[in-house]
């Protein structure tokens, strides 16, 4: 599932190249418009005859995506750093599969560590009991819960905790990095 994500990744910053640098912020409303010059993108990148991407560039996706991503001061992600710093790796990598699926790995793992932080924690989903369930006899009730145990348990957790570093990660703002200057591109 993620190096099929990570293939999807490379192949929108390859696609995506430079968009940054077609982005127009409107401040004329309250909240400031982004728009995206799709001619200059195209032109740029000598593909104004592109059928695909003229057709990517004005889905309904695709302005989701400049809305998402427009603004530039936000949280950035591995698409963000991908665009900005990897566009060269992946270009250098087009004939070399060996390293393209080094990479797509590395990008899979990257994935998987930002959606699993803490991979020690797991929870498991438990299932609802089915209809009638509850008339069984063979189950046993639940049993009393003993509150002097549930404050010992508690107290050992705080203690555990005020140690540790918080579990949550923080989604710290920083200014988007441009990337690299829109050139040709070779792979459309």
């Amino acid at each position: 599932d993620k190096e099929v994500r990570a293939i999807f990744l490379r192949l929108f910053a390859q696609l995506f190249q430079g968009y940054r640098s077609c982005l127009q912020l409107i401040r004329i409303h309250a909240e400031p418009v982004i728009h995206f010059h799709k001619a200059a993108f195209l032109g740029q990148r000598g593909l104004i005859e592109n059928d695909f991407l003229t057709k990517v560039l004005n889905g309904m996706a695709f302005a989701g995506f400049v809305s998402e991503r427009g603004p530039p001061f936000r949280t950035c992600d591995l698409f963000d750093e991908l665009v900005a710093f990897e566009v060269e790796r992946i270009k250098a990598e087009e004939g070399n599969p060996p390293k393209v699926i080094k990479h797509v790995r590395e990008l899979a793992e990257q994935l998987f560590k930002n959606e699993n932080p803490n991979p020690h924690i797991a929870f498991q989903k438990v299932p609802r009991p089915t209809e009638g369930s509850h008339l069984r006899v063979h189950i046993l009730p639940f049993p009393r819960i003993n509150e002097g145990r549930v404050q010992e348990l508690l107290q050992e957790g705080l203690a555990r905790s005020q140690g540790a570093p918080p579990a949550t990660r923080g989604d710290k703002k920083c200014v988007v990095p441009a990337g690299p200057p829109v050139g040709t591109c070779s792979f459309i």
